[in-house]
C-alpha cells in the first residue's frame, strides 16, 4: 500500500468488520508480551474485528476447545505490568507434524479465524509461515475428510500471518530491539549494581553468566552499561592468548586502585576452536594466575522475570497496534511479515527474509566466520562491540596518536541520569584519539570561574552506573560571562567543546556561536548531546535521562494502582515533570495504561475534562476498578492538579473516589537505566569521533591553531527517526519554541491517539507513518543505531 509523505490515512478506512484475529505467544516467554497481547486485542476490537486468545501457544491451537477463547476489552485489563505471558506459552511437538497442523487448521476454521498474530522467536515465526504456506492444502484435506464444508475453502481461502518478536536475547535479524530485551537488561544491571557494592567491600572478582546461548547481545550491552572489565560472547571469540591478556587487564585495574573486577560471560561463549568458555573455567584461571578472591554468579531465569520496563511496554504496544494494521491491509498475495523497529520507527519486513538472515548468523559462527557473524547481527551489534573495545581496553601510551588538542567536557542544566556515562565515554574516547581531556565543574558557572582540570582515563572508572552529574551542573548561561569564558579557554588552550545537557545547553551553544563574531576563542568545534528528563530538546527524538525518568514514573504508577487493589473503585491523579513538554506524561501514560494524560501541546477545556470524567465513570461501572490520569506540571495555568482532583472527586461521587500524587524530583534521581547508560555512552563516543574529525579539518598548519566558524562546526547530535544526525544548532532555531522551551514539532504526539484507543476512546489514528513492507537488507541506513530506538 503506497503512501506519500504528505498523505494522511486514518484507520477508519481500514475496517476489521467480519474479520477474526487470533493472538498467541509461543516459545520462551519475555517481559512485554502481555502489553503486545493487550494492544492486539484492544486495537482489533476497536476496528470491529473479533479477537481470540490462543492459550499455551501452538499446543493450544492444536488442542482447540477451551484453549481458543474470545477476548473482551476487560479481559486484558491490568496486564501491562505483568511479566511473562498470561495466555501461556509452550513448545509444541505436535505442531511440527502435518497431523498437528491439520488439527490446528480445523480449530481455526471452526471459529472463522484467518488472521494470526504470533509473538515469539524465529522458530515460532518459521512455524507460522509454514502453516500459512500449507493452509490451502490443509483445508482441501479437511474437505476430503468431511470435517468442513467445501464452501469453507472459499470463505477461508487464505491465512494471514503477522509476527512480533518476543525474545530476551535480541537475536532476531531485522529489528533493533525485540520485546523483552530491555527488561532483561534491567534485571542484569540491577544484579550487577548490587554485586558491585559487595565486590568492592571485599576486593573481589565476580564472574557473571547471562543468557544468550547463540547471541551475545545481553552480555555485550550489559558489559557496556556497567563498565565490565572483560566480556565473552559467542559472536567474537577471544584471540589466542586471551587468558594472559585478561589477567593482565584485571591486575592493571587493581593496581590502578580499583577494588573490584567484573567479567561478564554469555552462556554460549566459545573460543576460536568452538570450545565452550565456562564461568568456572574463568574463575579457576583468575584464582590460579592472580590469586584474587573470585566468585561466580549465574543469573539464569531471573533475566526472564519481573515487570516489563517502560521501553518494552511502549515497544510492545506500538508493535501490537502495527500488527493489527498490517493484518487489515494484507491481501492473499501479501507475504507473511514481521513488525519490526528501526531506529524510532515501525517497519514491516518479510518474515522469512529475517528468519533466513538470523540463520545465516549461526551458519557463519559454525564456519568460524566470526567477523561476518558480527556484521550479520546488524549495525547496532557491531557498534556496541566497537564502543566496548574502545572504552574497556586502554591502549599503551606508545600506541596512542598524539593530536596535541585539548577538549573540554561539561554538563549544563538540570541533572539527568546517564550524564556520567556520557562523560566517561567522551573522556576515554578522547584519550584514545590522542586528545588531552579537561573536565569543567558546575557548567558555565564553573567555566568562567576557572573550575577546569585535566581528567584521566582512571578518573572516570565506575561512572557509568552513577546517577545525577558527578561533574556538577548549573543552569547558568554563558552570555553574561563570554569574556571570562574566552579568557579561560585561552588559559587552558581549549580546542573543542562537548556540552552535555538539556534546553539550556542548546541555548548556551547558540550564544557561544553568536559570540564567535567577538571572540575567536569560540571558533572551535562545539558539540551538544541532549540530556534531560523532559525530552524537550529540538533536533532529537530522544534525550539521555528520559528513559530513566519514564521507568521511575511507570514503576510508581504501578505501585499506586496496586495500592487500591481490594478497595472500592478509585482514580489516581498523578502530576509529572517536563516543564511545558508533555513527553513524560504521554509516554508514561501509554506505558502505565492511563485513561487520560493532560499536556500543554494538546489544549483542553472544561468540556474535555467533563467528557473524561464521564468516560471513566462508564468504565468504572464495568469490571474496571482503578483509573489513572496523568497531568504534565505546566499543562494549564488554571486546570491545576488540585483542580482536576477536586473535579474528578465531585463528579465521580457514588462511583469512584480520588487520590492525587505529585511525583516531583524522584523522577530526576536514581541510577540510570540500561537504555540511558548505553545511549549516553554511544552518542558520546560518536560525538568525540566527530570532534576529532572537525579538529583535523579546521586545524590551520600555518597559524598552528584550530579555526572553525562555519555553521556545521557547532552541532547537536540527535536521534531522528532511524538515524543519529549532527545538526547545526543555528538551523534548529526555526524548529524551536523558545518561550515554552519545546520543539515546534514532536514525534511522540502521534502516540497520543494510540494511548486513547487503548483506553477505549473514539479517536482518529494517523497511519501515514505506518510501517510499509521493506526488505531486510535495506532496513538500516548508514547512521542507524539499534539500541537508541524507542
Amino acid at each position: 500500500m503506497a503512501q506519500s509523505d504528505t498523505k494522511k490515512i486514518f484507520f477508519e478506512n481500514l475496517s476489521g468488520a467480519g474479520k477474526a484475529i487470533a493472538v498467541l505467544t509461543s516459545g520462551g516467554d519475555a517481559q512485554g508480551m502481555n502489553a503486545a497481547v493487550r494492544a492486539v486485542v484492544r486495537m482489533g476490537l476497536y476496528v470491529g474485528a473479533k479477537v481470540y486468545f490462543i492459550r499455551e501457544g501452538y499446543q493450544g491451537m492444536v488442542d482447540g476447545g477451551e484453549n481458543i477463547t474470545e477476548a473482551t476489552w476487560e479481559s486484558v485489563s491490568s496486564m501491562l505490568q505483568v511479566g511473562g505471558t498470561v495466555i501461556g506459552s509452550a513448545r509444541c511437538k505436535d505442531f511440527r507434524t502435518h497431523e498437528g497442523r491439520l488439527k490446528a487448521a480445523l480449530n481455526l476454521v471452526k471459529l472463522g479465524i484467518t488472521n494470526l498474530c504470533v509473538i515469539g522467536g524465529d522458530g515460532s515465526l518459521t512455524g507460522a509461515n509454514l502453516f500459512r504456506e500449507e493452509w490451502s492444502g490443509l483445508l482441501a484435506e479437511l474437505v476430503e475428510q468431511g470435517s468442513i464444508e467445501h464452501q469453507s475453502v472459499q470463505t477461508y481461502s487464505a491465512l494471514h500471518i503477522v509476527g512480533m518478536v518476543g525474545s530476551i536475547d535480541n537475536d532476531f535479524c531485522g529489528t533493533d530491539m525485540t520485546i523483552g530485551t530491555d527488561s532483561a537488561l534491567h534485571r542484569i544491571i540491577e544484579v550487577v549494581d548490587a554485586i558491585m557494592t559487595t565486590a568492592q567491600s571485599h576486593q573481589r572478582t565476580f564472574v557473571l553468566e547471562v543468557m544468550g546461548r547463540h547471541c551475545g547481545y545481553l552480555a555485550l550491552v550489559s558489559a557496556l552499561a556497567c563498565g565490565a572489565d572483560w566480556v565473552l560472547i559467542p559472536e567474537m571469540p577471544p584471540e589466542d592468548g586471551w587468558e594472559e591478556k585478561m589477567c593482565q587487564k584485571l591486575s592493571a585495574n587493581r593496581a590502578g586502585m580499583k577494588r573490584l573486577n567484573i567479567i561478564i560471560v554469555a552462556e554460549g561463549a566459545i573460543d576460536h576452536n568452538n570450545k565452550p568458555i565456562t564461568t568456572d573455567c574463568i574463575k579457576d584461571l583468575v584464582v590460579k594466575c592472580l590469586g584474587f578472591d573470585t566468585r561466580v554468579t549465574i543469573l539464569g531465569h531471573v533475566q526472564r522475570g519481573g515487570t516489563p520496563s517502560a521501553f518494552d511496554r511502549i515497544l510492545a504496544s506500538r508493535m501490537g497496534v502495527e500488527a493489527v494494521l498490517a493484518l487489515l491491509e494484507t491481501t492473499a498475495n501479501t507475504p507473511a511479515c514481521v513488525v519490526s523497529l528501526c531506529g524510532n520507527q515501525s517497519v514491516r519486513l518479510p518474515l522469512m527474509e529475517c528468519v533466513q538472515m538470523t540463520q545465516e548468523v549461526q551458519k557463519a559462527m559454525d564456519e568460524k566466520k566470526f567477523e561476518e557473524a558480527v556484521k550479520l547481527r546488524g549495525r547496532s551489534f557491531e557498534n556496541n562491540l566497537k564502543t566496548y573495545k574502545l572504552l574497556a581496553h586502554r591502549k599503551p601510551e606508545s600506541e596512542l596518536p598524539t593530536s596535541n588538542f585539548n577538549v573540554a567536557v561539561l554538563n549544563v542544566g538540570a541533572p539527568a541520569a546517564g550524564m556520567n556515562a556520557a562523560v566517561r565515554s567522551a573522556v576515554r574516547v578522547g584519550i584514545s584519539e590522542g586528545h588531552k581531556m579537561f573536565a569543567v565543574n558546575d557548567g558555565f558557572e564553573g567555566f568562567y570561574k576557572g573550575q577546569i582540570k585535566e581528567i584521566k582515563w582512571s578518573d572516570v572508572g565506575g561512572w557509568t552506573g552513577q546517577g545525577g552529574s558527578l561533574l556538577g551542573t548549573k543552569r547558568t548561561l554563558p552570555a553574561k560571562h563570554v569574556g571570562k569564558i574566552a579568557e579561560q579557554m585561552r588559559t587552558h588552550n581549549i580546542n573543542a567543546l562537548l556540552v552535555i545537557g538539556g534546553f539550556e545547553a542548546l541555548e548556551s551553544l547558540l550564544q557561544l556561536y553568536e559570540a564567535r563574531a567577538t571572540y575567536e576563542d569560540f571558533c572551535i568545534p562545539m558539540c551538544m548531546l541532549p540530556a534531560t528528563i523532559s525530552n524537550n530538546v529540538p533536533g532529537t527524538d530522544l534525550s539521555i535521562g528520559a528513559d530513566t525518568a519514564l521507568n521511575a514514573i511507570v514503576e510508581t504508577c504501578d505501585r499506586i494502582k496496586q495500592s487500591a487493589s481490594g478497595t472500592k473503585r478509585r482514580v489516581f491523579i498523578i502530576e509529572t515533570m517536563g516543564g511545558y513538554c508533555g513527553y513524560l506524561a504521554t509516554v508514561a501514560g501509554l506505558a502505565a495504561g492511563a485513561d487520560a494524560a493532560y499536556i500543554y501541546e494538546e489544549p483542553f477545556d472544561i468540556r474535555d475534562l467533563q467528557a473524561n470524567v464521564e468516560h471513566l465513570t462508564e468504565k468504572m461501572k464495568t469490571s474496571i476498578q482503578r483509573g489513572l490520569v496523568l497531568r504534565n506540571e505546566n499543562s494549564n495555568d488554571n486546570y491545576t492538579t488540585d483542580f482536576i482532583y477536586q473535579l474528578y472527586s465531585e463528579e465521580g461521587k457514588g462511583v469512584f473516589d480520588c487520590r492525587k500524587n505529585v511525583l516531583g524530583h524522584m523522577q530526576q534521581g536514581g541510577a540510570p537505566s540500561p537504555f540511558d547508560r548505553n545511549f549516553g555512552t554511544k552518542i558520546s563516543a560518536k560525538a568525540m569521533q566527530w570532534v576529532t574529525k572537525k579538529l583535523v579539518e579546521t586545524f590551520r598548519q600555518d597559524e598552528g591553531r584550530v579555526f572553525a566558524n562555519t555553521e556545521d562546526s557547532c552541532c547537536l547530535l540527535g536521534m531522528r527517526r532511524r538515524a543519529l544526525i549532527f545538526q547545526p544548532v543555528v538551523q534548529l532555531k526555526g524548529e524551536t519554541d523558545f518561550v515554552h522551551r519545546i520543539p515546534k514539532e514532536q514525534w511522540w504526539l502521534k502516540l497520543r491517539p494510540l494511548m486513547k484507543i487503548l483506553a477505549k476512546y473514539k479517536t482518529s489514528y494517523d497511519v501515514s507513518d505506518s510501517g510499509q513492507l521493506e526488505h531486510v537488507v535495506h532496513n538500516q541506513p548508514k547512521d542507524s543505531d539499534a539500541s537508541v530506538a524507542m
